[in-house]
């Protein structure tokens, strides 16, 4: 089975069989189907991973790290799409 590739122009959001709890280090995430525990190793991570909401896409949300933490986040945030923290959405319909 082939992981598909993370795409920062699409909305994502944490998957619903995923609960966090936050640590003064970021967050544990555990995912409840597939039994996987992932440590977000920085509070920001935490934050953005929140901000994933399904509207916004995750380079809009990359927008406002700043530019030497950037590529880090990223990557933290395609392995979190990987292991099935975070699953993309579908943009919501427009009126």
């Amino acid at each position: 089975m082939t992981t598909p590739a993370f795409d920062t122009a699409r909305p994502y959001r944490l998957s619903p069989s995923v609960a966090l709890r936050p640590e003064p280090f970021g967050a544990l995430a555990y995912h409840f189907g597939n039994r996987r525990l992932s440590f977000l190793k920085a509070p920001e991570l935490l934050e953005l991973v929140q901000r994933l909401d399904g509207r916004t896409s995750v380079r809009d949300v990359l927008a406002g790290v700043p530019e030497r933490r950037r590529e880090a986040i990223r990557r933290a945030l395609a392995s979190l799409a990987a292991a099935d923290m975070i699953v993309p959405t579908e943009a919501e319909p427009q009126p």
